[in-house]
């Protein structure tokens, strides 16, 4: 860190080029200083890079799923395809000048505090070494393939693969193809695909809740207008229908039993009860747990898809995979020709399996024993100078991560220029403080709709919420300034 006219230079190491670490590297990029981005892919995108499987669309609306300060006129489609976001994402990096900072196919394993210089050491696979003032742990939460405990998966004779390690190779058309998890990815894969298989069974250990949204393309005419008045997206993505969808949305989560998540509940009942005519798959599709559980699924075509004749809705429990197929515990036996494996991701893993070590020689891994945490989902005592978005304890549901990643970096942004006006050498949240906001989070965290029984990925270890148990407003409000007195300063 150097100083020129009372002001410090503050070299900065980012982790990730997915869409926190591109927001990262852009506001740096317009300060003015020295930053690096490391990727361990040959390519940005994150999710929207890994992600490649049939049906891929994101659940939140296009408009609203943009940067603030570089909306895009050209969304084909009120729900945005995974290649078409990706291509944003592609535009944004040029445009903004930040692919030159990016390096890509490095892979970092560990990042060191040093006590004497106040720096932190960023070790890359390859063993070459990067030195910076700040870290920020851009990384994202689903980005390690979670992969089932199943008996004989090894077995199986034909192609089998995690949705994010889509193989396109693999027997789809006219093929026998069996499909393991029904959460988001698990939907759009079917409606998808169904029409091209020979048959497809669909594996549900649990069915969701669907809320029926509506899917539209954008005219030309729509597009050019939005082209020539930037204020017509503004007009869509900061309107009442989607802000106020989304307040209601956090209100229900937070008052289980209050008149917005009964209103999420009942829509979403009465798209089962008027959409599935046969009553048996009916009671196959309907859940025993509350909305929002699990992240709720938007859909305005599944209920219709999954009618399709080729497809098999079985809700029994699996006994083992075979060479040919998967056998159930009630000894019925699906042969098949691909097995997909729509099973998630590990949501606890962030930055890891990097190494991090802090202060006194603690590691990351030992402070997130129990849980992944982070003080108001941004930093972690013990931890100078690294900074995190979208990391453990920030909000999760059905909006949108950049606005959340866009809110975490203004708060990031504010700490950092404690190091740029020379009055710290770094800062970390007191420990003291990181505690109490953790036993206020998670006394609170099972309450939400998140904590009212169901499994979950939005669960930790210990089976507490691990998300940001408040109102979306609250988290707002929040990422508005920090509060220094609950941070820990080094002149």
């Amino acid at each position: 860190m150097t100083a020129t006219n009372g002001k410090r230079s503050v070299k900065t190491a980012i982790i990730g080029a997915g869409m926190a670490g591109i927001l990262a590297a852009i506001k740096l990029r317009e300060r003015g200083e020295e930053f690096v981005v490391f990727e361990k892919a040959d390519r940005i995108g994150g999710t929207w890079r890994e992600n490649r499987y049939p049906g891929l669309t994101c659940d939140v609306p296009s408009h609203a799923y943009t940067y603030s300060f570089e909306p895009y006129p050209d969304w084909k489609a009120n729900f945005a395809g995974g290649p078409e976001i990706q291509s944003y994402f592609e535009m944004v990096t040029d445009k903004y000048g930040i692919r030159r900072n990016i390096r890509f196919g490095c892979e970092v394993t560990s990042v060191d505090w040093s006590e004497d210089s106040c720096l932190w050491t960023v070790t890359l696979a390859s063993g070459e070494t990067y030195v910076a003032d700040a870290v920020v742990a851009a990384s994202g939460v689903l980005h390690h393939p979670n992969i089932p405990q199943i008996e004989g998966l090894d077995s199986f004779e034909g192609p089998v693969f995690h949705t994010a390690r889509w193989d396109d190779d693999a027997p789809i058309d006219g093929a026998r193809v069996g499909l393991i998890g029904c959460g988001s990815t698990g939907i759009q894969i079917v409606t998808a695909i169904n029409k091209r298989v020979e048959r497809l069974v669909h594996f549900q250990r649990s069915p969701q809740w669907i809320l029926p949204v509506e899917q539209f393309e954008f005219t030309d005419e729509q597009r050019a207008a939005f082209r020539a008045d930037p204020k017509l997206i503004d007009a869509i993505r900061y309107s009442d229908e989607y802000i106020g969808a989304v307040l209601r949305f956090t209100k229900g989560i937070t008052e289980v039993d209050g008149p917005e998540m009964t209103a999420i509940e009942d829509l979403c009942r009465e798209n089962l009860e008027k959409s599935v005519r046969d009553p048996d798959l009916r009671e196959k599709l309907r859940p025993d747990y509350r909305a929002a559980c699990k992240r709720l699924i938007y859909s305005w075509c599944y209920y219709e898809e999954v009618q399709n004749p080729s497809v098999y809705v079985e809700t029994g429990g699996i006994e083992r995979v075979e060479p040919k197929g998967v056998r159930m515990k009630d000894g019925t036996f699906h042969e098949l020709d691909t097995l997909v494996l729509a099973t998630g991701f590990r949501a606890d893993r962030f930055i890891r399996p990097a190494g991090v070590t802090g202060q006194g020689g603690r590691t990351l891994d030992d402070f997130w024993a129990v849980r992944p945490s982070a003080y108001y989902a941004v930093a972690i005592p013990g931890f100078p100078n690294f900074f995190m978005l979208n990391g453990p304890t920030g909000p999760v549901g059905n909006f949108s991560l950049i606005d959340i990643a866009e809110r975490q970096w203004g708060y990031i942004d504010q700490l950092m220029d404690r190091l740029r006006n020379g009055e710290a050498r770094y800062i970390a949240p007191k420990a003291e403080a990181h505690a109490e906001y953790e036993e206020r989070r998670i006394a609170a965290a099972k309450t939400t709709i998140f904590g009212s029984g169901c499994s979950s990925w939005y669960l930790d270890a210990t089976g507490v919420p691990s998300s940001w148990p408040w109102g979306y407003q609250d988290f707002a409000d929040a990422m508005v300034a920090p509060k220094f007195e609950d941070y820990a300063l080094s002149a």
